[in-house]
């Protein structure tokens, strides 16, 4: 099972969330209380391990700063949480996580006319686009498509239910932001928490 920690905004949660076994580390470059400047972005990713996937988050931008971005700070992936088009992501230059946001099947239905490198499935949109820390009905997931191992989860994880979400959903990866966060800061312990009790769930599958 591989874990995405989201919404790093320090050098030190970077290498926290990559030495508990992060495989993916988030940059948010769109309106939220964890959004880092390109400068600050790079200077982590430039202190990170070559392995660890550095994925930038991006709502409604354009495609020139979306690729800008991305090879400003050797981003590994660009995730796209707004209403991009599937002409728009297929446009890009550089690989593409689409956020979905989940309230009813209908909402799956929308995956078909993507292509993309990862459908990461989220909750609805809080007064940010992600990172909300709600849930959404897993049970949705069982209209699904196959995926063939393209599928993130997102949405309200934390160490105490990330093993039924991956129990229910089966997916490729996990997203969490704030749920390995205290009073709105990465919390280390947390971060190794979750990592140990998704990994260990994946491993048990």
């Amino acid at each position: 099972m591989q874990v995405k920690i989201c919404g790093i905004t320090t050098l030190q949660a970077g290498e926290a969330a990559v030495s508990a076994g992060a495989d993916f580390i988030g940059f948010v470059f769109a309106e939220s209380k964890r959004r880092v400047s390109v400068e600050q972005a790079r200077s982590i990713a430039e202190k990170l391990p070559y392995g660890v996937k550095k994925v930038g988050v991006f709502v409604n931008e354009q495609r020139e700063t979306i690729e800008k971005v991305a090879e400003e700070v050797g981003l590994d992936f660009v995730q796209l949480h707004g209403d991009e088009s599937p002409e728009f992501v297929k446009s890009l230059k550089v690989p593409v996580i689409k956020a979905f946001q989940i309230t009813s099947t209908a909402d799956l239905k929308k995956l078909a006319f993507y292509q993309c490198d990862y459908f990461l499935l989220d909750s609805p949109a809080g007064k940010y686009r992600g990172g909300n820390g709600e849930v959404f009905d897993w049970s949705l997931t069982r209209e699904l498509p196959a995926l063939n191992g393209r599928l993130i989860l997102a949405g309200g994880l934390h160490a105490d239910n990330v093993r039924e979400a991956i129990e229910e959903v089966t997916p490729a990866a996990v997203d969490v932001s704030s749920g390995v966060e205290t009073a709105g800061m990465k919390d280390e312990k947390k971060i190794y928490t979750f990592i140990q009790e998704a990994k260990s769930k994946g491993e048990e599958g």
